[in-house]
């Protein structure tokens, strides 16, 4: 007796070759489709990666040498400021003269440029020194402190040759409670006033310098003697636990100040 075909294997075989093929011509067009882009875009594809990659090698180069170039500036400095105490200034111009002559504006290479100019006012080189507090100062690149120091120093070495109001005009800005250089700047712009015979002002001033802790004893002292020259109470009142007020503190006598 003959058995009837196996129409369900027959079936499944047709099913796979016809998924095998599909799968052929799927595989075959997609290989069209990507030599026909390769083709076309290929090359520009390529030049864009090859350019790409050039670029961030190239910016890992440029970042290892600002780098490098960084702490060159900072292992100078340091050599520069132990010159300095030693009071070799000679040595120290060299070695600051490098770091103060890179292209850049940074806090290193600033503090390099005011250091040189330090140094100059120290050799009697004045008109050297004003004249890289100049830059400093007109850098707009440069830390805003450090532009402020710079003005506040040419200031200082040049005050006997200003006129006072100019040094009222370029310092008063900086002469107020809560700026870096108030100490600093405020006296020299109180001299100024004095100079004036602005008396009535350089007094309150003097006295607000007096009572700013944040400024330098030295200076505190300074000040309120001129204050109390100018006939201003410098003295700050003492209080209590409770904060009553229990009078004026007693200024320490000028010797021990």
């Amino acid at each position: 007796m003959a058995l009837p075909p196996d129409t369900s294997s027959a079936a499944a075989r047709n099913a796979a070759q016809q998924d095998v093929f599909l799968r052929e011509v799927d595989d075959a067009v997609r290989q069209d489709q990507l030599e026909g882009f390769m083709s076309r875009y290929g090359k520009p594809l390529i030049a864009v990666i090859v350019i790409a990659l050039l670029a961030f090698a190239g910016w890992i180069y440029w970042d290892h040498r600002q780098t490098k170039a960084r702490e060159e500036r900072s292992e100078a400095y340091v050599q520069a400021l132990d010159a300095l105490q030693s009071e070799n200034l000679d040595a120290a111009k060299g070695k600051l003269a490098p770091v103060a002559a890179a292209g850049s504006s940074d806090a290193t290479v600033v503090s390099a440029r005011l250091m040189l100019a330090g140094i100059a006012l120290r050799q009697n080189r004045k008109a050297d020194a004003l004249k890289l507090y100049g830059e400093i100062a007109a850098d707009g690149k440069a830390p805003q402190a450090l532009r402020d120091l710079a003005s506040v120093r040419a200031v200082a070495a040049d005050f006997d040759a200003m006129k006072p109001e100019d040094v009222v005009s370029r310092l008063k800005p900086m002469a107020a409670p809560g700026n870096p250089w108030f100490g600093v700047a405020g006296e020299l712009v109180g001299m100024a006033y004095l100079k004036q015979g602005k008396d009535d002002q350089a007094g309150p001033l003097f006295a607000a310098i007096a009572k700013d802790e944040g400024v330098e004893d030295g200076l505190r002292s300074r000040a309120r003697q001129l204050a109390a020259v100018l006939g201003v109470d410098a003295v700050d009142d003492v209080v209590d636990d409770k904060g009553e007020p229990l009078g004026k503190a007693k200024a320490a006598p000028a010797s021990a100040q």
